[in-house]
């Protein structure tokens, strides 16, 4: 249990690093290569438009194409 909530807290760190300003783009690759792991997320969310975000907490992502990633900030998160 230990090791998986120190993963999501470290994906959360990497994208909150890669995101300052609440909205963002990013590759895969650099969140890979800062040791982000896409299987670990809190909870996800769906959009009307059949769009998926996975997010760790308040930090999540949108895969687009081309291996690119929006990032986006929830403002009111309630775990």
């Amino acid at each position: 249990m230990r090791n998986i909530n120190n993963t999501l807290r470290k994906n959360r760190r990497i994208l909150m690093e890669q995101n300052p300003d609440g909205k963002s783009k990013v590759t895969g690759d650099v969140l890979a290569k800062k040791g982000f792991k896409f299987d670990y997320f809190t909870n996800l969310y769906h959009t009307k438009n059949g769009h998926t975000y996975y997010f760790c907490y308040d930090q999540g992502y949108l895969p687009l194409d081309n291996d690119w990633y929006a990032l986006v900030k929830r403002k009111e998160y309630i775990g």
